[in-house]
This record gives structure tokens, C-alpha cells and sequence, in this order.
């Protein structure tokens, strides 16, 4: 199997909690090189130290980071709610009302049509060092539009989630649709999805119902993620904290007492800032979380509706400059928490065993992540041990 080592990396970001004592929490090594085998790394160290390989790269004095985990994502969807954002920034509020606007145009979609504009956004990811991304259905809310649109999903990931509980479609009453979500739904949905997720929130779905599909999902085999507490306060993060679930989504709006929850249950809190950018609301207060001891995971929310960036890069800047993290502690959210948020300790770290998805910066530190908002700093891309940008 070919090897090739990458020499002359200024500043390594490894993740790896072996070396946290001397790299801090990012586990940072400087003047490094990592060898990659196959699909995986084989060896992380000093460039001085490093073994010979068949393939030779030099990064050139630039630092190199996992590959950003995005573990939150709604890319299968038809249509555009560009006016529905122009009317946000011009005084109207934002509801979750917009999203049966989506649903009425991804119905109306092609399987191609959809497959297609999932791989234009996959590799608009790619190019900004995104190597792995879930992807939710949620916008056909049909036993059939919902069974498509995670099929046309799992093209692109193993990290799928079926949103059928997204919003109440029109002409039919919610204890129906929980019934169908449960029930032919589910059964459609399932052999396409790993996850099952709920908009629990105001206008969407109540915790009691919440805690129906999750559990139908349970007994499917679907784990359980939530989306909770991004319009107002209620209980959705504590029933998540409750079922200890992987992770809670949004978090915009907490309690002392779901904070508390969050720290006991270790679920993990991935916040969404590039919504909050994109609405308006209030962004959800990272410094909080992480000093109560609640590990925090950053995701883009990509949707037609909410939030239509890519960009893991604008979320780490808008998590250093509006809610208070680091851009140490900005980055470690957008990989390796990103990662324990869909339940995996095989991406997000850059060490040996782990899959070789790896971004080489144009610049020498992490830190111009944040420090150079809107700059494209993504040199390249490694996906499972080869270049891919």
C-alpha cells in the first residue's frame, strides 16, 4: 500500500487527546509531518522524526487541520427562499412557516434534479474542507418524498436523518401526521437513515409528540438527535438531556436548569450560528455552555430557508466573535465535537488509525480562521488518505 508523508506543516491541529499536555486542547504539534496509508494515518509526529514513505508533499510552512465535521444539514430540497431572507432583513420575523414553501418545491423535483443540487452542495463543502456532513430529509413530508429524499441522501454520506417531524404539512391534523411519521413513514425512511430527528418548538412538534417519534424511531433502530430551543425556551433540550441523546441542535434559548442538564447527561450542544446571523435572533451564548462543562459542537444548518451557508469556516468566526469561544475552542466544535456529535471517534482528530481527512490552510495557524473572516484559506482537501481538492 502507498504511503506519502506531508513534511513542512507549520502548525499541526491534531485533536488528539494524548497530546493535550504539550498542545493544548487542539493537541497542537509545530513543524510537523503526518504520513497517510491507504485511507487512514499511520503517523503523526516531528517532521525531523518522520519515516521515509513512497510519496513526498511539503505544505510549505501552512498549517493543517482535520477535515471539518458538519453535523448538521438540510441539502436535499428544491427552490429558492431568497425573498423570504430579504424580507427577515428588512423587519419581518422569522417562523418555521417558510419551510412548507421548500416542501411544495422538492416535491415537485426530479430524483435527478434534487441528486444533482445535493452534489453541487457537497463538494461546495468539500472546497471549504468540509470531509464529513450529515444530511437530513425533512422536506418532502410524504411516506414517499421522505423515503427519496434520504435514498438521494445516502448517495453522498452514511450520516442521514430522517425529518420527517419536521413541520405539520398542510391538510392534515398533527396526531395524524405523528401517526403516519411513526408509522408508513417510518418504515419508508429507515433502511436510508442512521438518525431520526424532531423539530421540537413552537409551531412545530410539543415534547410529548417529540418523545412518541423519537422513541418509534428508537425501536426502528434510529438513533435520536433534536432540533430544540432555537425560536424559545421549552423542554426540548431536557428532554434530549432526558433520553441522552448523542446531541441537542440550536440551544438558542436556555434555562439555568437545561444548562445544568446538559452538563449532567453529556449530550452534546451543537449551536447553529450561521442562523442566527441569517435570522436575527439572539445568538446562543457558547461561553456559558462551555465554562458549565458542556461540550459544544458548531454546524452549518445548511437550508434554503434559515441558513443557506456551507461555510464551517463563517461559523467559527461568527462562534469566536458573537458567542464567545476561542478560536481554538471554535475549531475543536467544528471537528472533533462535530464528530462526537454523530457518534464517531474516527474523523475530526488527526492521528494514527483515524481517517486521513485533512485540510491544508493558506496560512500559517488555525487562528486565521477567525482572523480572516471570508477569506478562502482551504489550500486542499484529503478525503480517506488522497487529495481531492
Amino acid at each position: 500500500m502507498t504511503t506519502t508523508v506531508i513534511t513542512g506543516i507549520g502548525e499541526l491541529v491534531t485533536n488528539d487527546p494524548a497530546r493535550t499536555e504539550q498542545g493544548g486542547l487542539l493537541g497542537l504539534v509545530h513543524d510537523a509531518a503526518v504520513v497517510v496509508e491507504g485511507s487512514r494515518i499511520a503517523w503523526v509526529g516531528p517532521a525531523a522524526e518522520a519515516p521515509a514513505a513512497d510519496v513526498h508533499v511539503d505544505a510549505g510552512g501552512r498549517a493543517v487541520i482535520p477535515g471539518f465535521v458538519d453535523s448538521h444539514s438540510h441539502l436535499v430540497f428544491a427552490g429558492d427562499r431568497s425573498g423570504e431572507f430579504e424580507a427577515r432583513m428588512t423587519g419581518e420575523p422569522y417562523s418555521a412557516g417558510g419551510i412548507r414553501t421548500t416542501v411544495a418545491a422538492t416535491r415537485a423535483a426530479s430524483d435527478e434534479q434534487l441528486t444533482s443540487h445535493v452534489a453541487r452542495l457537497v463538494a461546495e463543502m468539500r472546497a471549504q474542507g468540509t470531509t464529513t456532513v450529515e444530511i437530513k430529509s425533512g422536506y418532502g413530508l410524504s411516506v414517499h418524498d421522505e423515503a427519496r429524499s434520504l435514498a438521494v441522501a445516502r448517495q453522498f454520506t452514511d450520516e442521514t436523518t430522517f425529518l420527517g417531524a419536521h413541520v405539520v404539512p398542510s391538510g392534515i391534523t398533527p396526531e395524524d401526521y405523528v401517526d403516519l411519521v411513526t408509522g408508513p413513514m417510518l418504515a419508508a425512511a429507515a433502511p436510508h437513515a442512521r438518525w431520526i430527528d424532531v423539530f421540537c418548538e413552537d409551531g412545530a412538534f410539543d415534547v410529548d409528540q417529540a418523545r412518541t417519534i423519537l422513541a418509534a424511531g428508537s425501536d426502528s433502530g434510529l438513533r435520536g438527535r433534536l432540533h430544540a430551543n432555537q425560536l424559545t425556551y421549552g423542554g426540548g433540550v431536557r428532554l434530549a438531556c432526558e433520553l441522552s441523546l448523542v446531541a441537542v441542535d440550536h440551544c438558542t434559548f436556555l434555562s439555568d436548569l437545561d444548562v445544568e442538564s446538559l452538563s449532567d447527561s453529556g449530550t452534546i450542544a451543537t449551536l447553529l450560528p450561521g442562523v442566527e446571523f441569517s435570522t436575527r435572533q439572539p445568538y446562543p451564548d457558547a461561553r456559558r455552555l462551555l465554562d458549565a462543562g458542556v461540550r459544544v459542537a458548531l454546524a452549518s444548518d445548511c437550508n434554503p430557508g434559515s441558513c443557506f451557508t456551507s461555510s464551517m469556516a463563517l461559523c467559527i468566526a461568527l462562534a469566536v466573535r458573537e458567542m464567545r469561544m476561542s478560536p481554538a475552542e471554535a475549531l475543536h466544535a467544528a471537528t472533533a465535537t462535530g464528530a462526537g456529535a454523530l457518534g464517531r471517534d474516527d474523523v475530526g482528530v488527526l492521528a494514527p488509525g483515524k481517517a486521513a481527512d485533512l485540510v491544508l490552510l493558506d496560512a500559517p495557524s488555525h487562528v486565521h480562521l477567525a482572523y480572516r473572516p471570508g477569506v478562502p484559506l482551504v489550500a486542499g482537501v484529503w478525503q480517506a488518505g488522497r487529495p481531492v481538492v
